[in-house]
């Protein structure tokens, strides 16, 4: 249930450490959303940190798999990463780049770390579609690092700006209208501050990837996040924040939510059950795919 939209500031409503899962080869990730204990955040689905080290297991990797009803967003930290998909489409994601795929009505594509030494490491997030477009064509989208804009803030904040557009005006290059998400990478030095607004409809959540976030105010019950937690905000216009001592890079994500039942199996994401059905009928049969 969504709670009543309020005006002021966001601050963490549910920290969650996350839940060991096994995906791909055999590959343990961190899921943050789609777990029993947070089920989604509407309109997003899952979210899970994974690590990878190719010299350790040269198979480990996401191969080949089916996807239909919602989009995929994989934003890498470190390593390289080659997506091939049954659409066509195949690149190379290398640190710092995003690739935004829409399943939509089907899709299958493998994600295998291209580099042989060094940490594969970043995130991938599942974007809800609404029942009026869980069956349009499949998409692609691949940006590198340079391609992405970065908002300087004076010298002690950057914004990286991966979908939406910032308060200070700066868009992205992912743009998607069904949900409107905003994907930002914020990097903060020692002390520095931020306000940010974020839509008061939204749903937003914070992952923390290193360094101290604090949230001024009178509210003594609310903890800085530390490095690597999670956080589901609550209701409001704006982000208010500063980083500790050591400094903060945090990522921020909010979308607008569909309030659609959701049936979901494996890689398929549907309103019912017998839909979820039926695309697992047309992967066997080798029509989810085209």
């Amino acid at each position: 249930m969504l709670e009543r939209v309020m005006p002021g500031y966001r601050i963490p409503r549910t920290v969650f450490a996350g839940r060991a899962e096994t995906e791909g080869d055999g590959i343990e990730v961190r899921r943050l959303i789609g777990v029993p204990e947070l089920d989604m955040v509407d309109p997003f689905l899952l979210l899970d940190v994974f690590s990878v080290n190719p010299q350790e297991d040269r198979s480990a990797g996401f191969p080949p798999h089916p996807h239909r009803g919602f989009e995929t967003v994989t934003y890498l930290l470190t390593g390289e990463v080659r997506h091939i998909d049954s659409a066509g489409h195949e690149s190379v994601l290398r640190a710092g780049g995003v690739q935004w795929m829409t399943a939509g009505r089907g899709v299958v594509h493998s994600e295998m770390p291209e580099s042989k030494t060094g940490l594969v490491a970043g995130l991938q997030l599942w974007v809800n579609l609404p029942k009026s477009h869980k069956l349009t064509d499949a998409n692609y989208q691949a940006f590198d690092s340079h391609e992405i804009p970065v908002e300087e803030r004076g010298s002690q904040v950057t914004v990286k700006v991966i979908a939406g557009t910032t308060g200070r005006g700066t868009t992205g290059p992912v743009r998607q209208p069904l949900t409107e998400p905003r994907y930002l990478d914020f990097d903060l030095g020692a002390g520095a501050a931020v306000l940010e607004p974020i839509p008061s409809d939204h749903n937003a959540f914070i992952y923390m990837i290193n360094g101290t976030l604090e949230f001024p105010g009178d509210d003594l019950s609310v903890q800085p996040l530390g490095g690597e937690t999670f956080a589901v905000l609550s209701h409001g216009t704006e982000l208010r924040v500063s980083a500790g001592a050591d400094g903060a890079r945090f990522l921020l994500v909010s979308g607008r939510p569909l309030r659609e039942t959701v049936a979901r199996s494996g890689g398929i994401v549907m309103n019912t059950l017998s839909e979820v059905h039926a695309a697992q009928e047309d992967f066997r049969r080798g029509r989810l795919a085209g």
